[in-house]
């Protein structure tokens, strides 16, 4: 049965899915939503939104989302929780891979997607069907992500994306393919000495060359306790 959390020190609260019917919100979730810097008045889309942290947390902050999965029981939590929170999200079910269905050709000022860690077929698959389509790629692929960013924002509009480290150069091959560059990028790593175990990367429709790699984000200190910067990510304010 679903349950009630409270994120961001409170700020939001939220049903949940059990775990075999969807993934609950992690710290992936949190960073996407606050490296995402939407600025005022723009039209945002959540792809694989699951029940709506982010768009929800963006609405917090002001702005206009739309968010999408094809998971139905998820679209169902999710406007459930902007009901609980009083937020004014747009939900609905809808297929990333047929993307011309989702809205008319740039539609939207950017676009935000935590897509699954990994392709189908890479790994054993999940024996839950929510968690195969949320994980495993099983309803979609980097591929699909890069396609459906390219046709639904406007020009020079923005795709903001938190990756596994592993399937940056896959990621970046893609974009680049579907003339979404990449711009701007930055690690995360556990702590300082190890790898970057995710990164965070914003792409532009028709961006022209060149990277900037922001500083990296460690999760915890020498010590092992949480950074000011991982807490600084909790925490919302109201940009719009």
């Amino acid at each position: 049965m679903e349950k009630c959390h409270d994120l961001l020190y409170g700020s939001i609260k939220m049903y949940q899915p059990d775990e075999c019917d969807g993934l609950r919100v992690n710290v992936d979730t949190i960073l996407l939503a606050h490296f995402t810097r939407p600025k005022q008045g723009e039209k945002i889309l959540e792809l694989g939104c699951a029940h709506g942290a982010v768009s929800l947390i963006l609405a917090k902050r002001g702005f206009s989302v739309k968010g999408i999965d094809i998971q139905p029981h998820l679209i169902e939590l999710a406007k459930k929780n902007a009901e609980l929170n009083g937020l004014d999200a747009d939900f609905s079910v809808a297929d990333i891979r047929e993307y011309k269905r989702i809205a008319p050709a740039q539609s939207f000022d950017r676009i935000v997607v935590n897509p699954p860690y990994d392709e189908e077929g890479s790994c054993r698959k999940s024996p839950s069907a929510a968690r195969s389509a949320a994980v495993q790629g099983a309803c979609c692929s980097l591929g699909d992500v890069a396609a459906a960013a390219h046709y639904l924002l406007k020009n020079r509009g923005r795709l903001d994306i938190i990756i596994r480290s592993d399937r940056l150069s896959d990621l970046f091959a893609l974009l680049s393919g579907c003339k979404t560059p990449p711009k701007v990028m930055k690690c995360v790593h556990p702590q300082p000495g190890s790898k970057a175990s995710v990164v965070l990367v914003e792409a532009v429709r028709s961006g022209g060359s060149g990277l900037s790699v922001e500083a990296p984000l460690f999760i915890k200190d020498e010590s092992g306790a949480e950074t000011a910067e991982l807490k600084a990510a909790y925490i919302i304010t109201e940009d719009a």
